[in-house]
């Protein structure tokens, strides 16, 4: 059954503080979705995020049902540069399959890593940063807090990885160990209200017999400073998996340095049909000490604008003093 969606949308990079720069006061995390925001953690910011799914697939085709038990984690870490960081994302998968192609059913099982990837991401657009640097309106509330056409333009982002697939994998194309590439575009815009949109354009394992492109589009509402809802939807294509995935839930700060969250996910395509739902939780050691000056290039020119007209106007005094004098 290949059913379209009359519309593709929406996010979940959850942040219960306005971004302007990569640190922020309380926990950055890409959860519980499974898209990642333009924005990484902060330079000497060490964070954890894991969660445990539980769910069900029915394959229509192969007469197989499935009770599936997964494991997400991700290590993130910013250093250098506030617009940088290194990740190690992974899942592990744990299904437990019946297959009802006979007259007697039979039942085994599979386990092994879904993905392995070890990447970098690097924010190459900030348009948040220049807004903060111009400053607010002073006279005027309500352009201060209306939306406006700037709001369009998203903060943009490009991550680089590598997976790491090993031998006889029943949840990876390749049946030897594999080593390929994954490259991910992603975008946030930022809107007045607490509403934050994350897209992502992913081209994965391009390198091997069956590359995989895809999408996500992840909305997310923070309701207040600790809690947050978000919706979402993924599309993958692929020779060896295509799908069409949408998830919901919400997620609760704890303190400034933890988040707990909930949520589930649900597949439109009946080969198979999957239903999960999800905990997790993000933690971050936050070793950050000094916030980053992030300047963008229209700022520097500016500024070295600026400081040359001056230079010029003092040379200009000096000439007319010496016109004077004579």
């Amino acid at each position: 059954m290949n059913i379209k969606l009359p519309f593709l949308f929406l996010l979940s990079f959850i942040t219960f503080s306005n971004v302007s720069a990569q640190y922020t006061e309380m926990i950055n995390t890409n959860r519980p979705g499974g898209s990642q925001g333009a924005f990484s953690v902060g330079t000497n910011v060490l964070q954890f995020e894991s969660g445990i799914s539980y769910g069900k697939e029915k394959h229509e085709l192969l007469k197989t049902e499935t009770n599936g038990l997964a494991i997400d984690y991700s290590v993130r870490y910013g250093f250098w540069k506030e617009r940088l960081e290194v990740s190690l994302m992974g899942e592990y998968q744990s299904n437990k399959v019946t297959d009802n192609r006979s007259a007697v059913s039979r039942e085994y099982s599979l386990s092994n890593f879904k993905s392995n990837t070890l990447g970098a991401k690097y924010l190459i657009y900030d348009p948040y940063r220049k807004r903060d640097l111009e400053g607010p309106n002073l006279y005027s509330w309500k352009a201060n807090n209306k939306t406006q056409w700037a709001d369009l333009i998203p903060a943009i982002s490009i991550y680089a990885g590598a997976n790491f697939d090993f031998a006889d994998n029943p949840f990876t194309p390749e049946a030897e160990s594999k080593i390929s590439p994954k490259l991910v575009l992603s975008t946030q815009n930022n809107f007045i209200g607490g509403w934050v949109f994350v897209t992502n354009i992913i081209v994965d394992r391009v390198t091997t017999d069956f590359p995989t492109y895809g999408y996500i589009l992840t909305l997310t509402h923070a309701t207040n400073r600790y809690f947050s809802v978000f919706l979402e939807n993924q599309g993958l294509k692929s020779d060896f998996y295509s799908d069409q995935l949408i998830r919901g839930g919400a997620a609760a700060l704890v303190n400034g340095n933890l988040q707990v969250d909930l949520s589930l996910t649900y597949s439109f395509k009946d080969t198979p049909s999957k239903f999960y739902g999800r905990a997790g939780v993000a933690y971050r050691f936050d070793m950050h000490d000094k916030d980053e000056y992030l300047e963008d290039k229209a700022n520097k020119e500016e500024k070295l604008k600026e400081e040359k007209n001056k230079k010029q106007e003092r040379q200009d005094e000096l000439n007319l003093d010496e016109d004077d004098g004579e």
